[in-house]
């Protein structure tokens, strides 16, 4: 694995467990300022994340058709 490709991922595991973070103010009682914050940071976090797997996708090698 190349050392980009290895950078993604790592990238993409941080980035999620950001994402898991907001995930548990919004499950948790509601405030609405805290909800708030946490539900854009959700959102923007999960963008990063689909945009590294889109680069991740790309990095990796194909595999040949059957």
């Amino acid at each position: 694995m190349s050392e980009s490709l290895e950078t993604l991922k790592k990238a993409r595991e941080r980035m999620i467990e950001e994402r898991d973070a907001h995930v548990k103010v919004l499950a948790a009682p509601f405030d609405r300022d805290k909800a708030e914050r946490a539900r854009n940071k959700f959102l923007e976090t999960q963008m990063v994340i689909d945009a590294l797997e889109r680069a991740i996708n790309a990095e990796e090698p194909t595999l040949p058709a059957p």
